[in-house]
């Protein structure tokens, strides 16, 4: 999966993403069955006057080609896709030439690279959509107030085997001290297991300056060292959000429970969030 991101009226880093919808044969959108969080990403600070102004991300996708591409679900769904880039234009209308009065912030494109001629798959798989983008933290979202923990329970309608469960989460809240800018590590739990553990962040930032080409506090002027990048950033301005997964050989037919647990956590000022999305296909 491809989106080509091209600079409009919004010069600051957004999150986004893009979403699979199914939706009941016989019913028309909204009405939503299933949602997946196929992808995430941050857009890079980005003046439209400069270049370049397009940022290209890249996925691996074939989990969702094992979704769209089989029979039964085919014929119990309608698939859509959704792309969704959150954007505010006032700063930019303001610090970007040609942007005065305008509230258009972003223009994408999504492309999928598919192989031709492969026929619809009639394994039998299920899929469970656990989480969808939503909130964690330790003063609202949580399972126990001043505790950053969240328990989802569902259920397999058979015996599961080769089971993969897809993990998306980034910590956000750019206040002093903010989540965004500390490092904590990922416990993720599969019927009180630990099956993940992780600390999100990348070695470096640096490869997606040439996409910042809106001046900004985090990039700065010259380029930072992997050090320094490694003592506070959880993400970068213009990269994809990891897709982290879990493998497992089988899951047996019942009710189970997936916990994201991330004790280090502190939301200063009781500001911030880990958007938190989830799925799980078995066959």
């Amino acid at each position: 999966m491809q989106v080509d991101l091209k600079a409009a009226c919004d010069n600051y880093d957004r999150i986004a993403n893009v979403a699979l919808l199914l939706i009941e044969k016989g019913k028309n959108y909204p009405a939503v069955a299933k949602r997946i969080e196929i992808g995430r990403y941050i857009t890079p600070f980005m003046d439209m006057n400069k270049q370049p102004n397009v940022r290209p991300y890249l996925w691996d996708a074939s989990a969702i080609g094992k979704i769209v591409g089989n029979k039964s679900l085919a014929n119990q769904y309608d698939f859509y896709i959704q792309m969704n880039v959150f954007g505010v234009p006032y700063a930019a209308q303001k610090q970007v030439k040609g942007c005065e009065g305008r509230n258009d912030v972003f223009i994408g494109n999504l492309y999928f690279d598919v192989k031709a001629g492969q026929k619809r798959s009639n394994t039998a798989y299920q899929l469970i959509p656990i989480a969808y983008s939503d909130s964690l933290n330790n003063y609202k979202a949580t399972d126990s107030l001043g505790k950053t923990t969240r328990t989802y329970t569902f259920k397999t309608e058979k015996n599961l085997k080769d089971v993969e469960f897809f993990i998306i989460s980034s910590n956000h809240g750019a206040n002093k001290n903010g989540e965004e800018y500390n490092r904590r590590v990922h416990y993720i739990y599969v019927d009180n297991v630990l099956q993940l553990k992780y600390i999100p962040g990348e070695n470096t930032c640096e490869p997606y300056r040439q996409y910042n080409t809106q001046s900004n506090g985090i990039y700065g002027k010259t380029p930072k060292t992997d050090e320094q990048w490694q003592k506070f950033s959880n993400w970068c301005p213009g990269a994809v959000i990891p897709l982290r997964k879990i493998k497992l050989d089988k899951l047996p037919k019942g009710e189970h429970r997936l916990q994201l647990v991330v004790p280090d956590a502190k939301f200063e000022n009781k500001e911030g969030y880990i958007p938190f999305s989830a799925y799980a296909l078995g066959r």
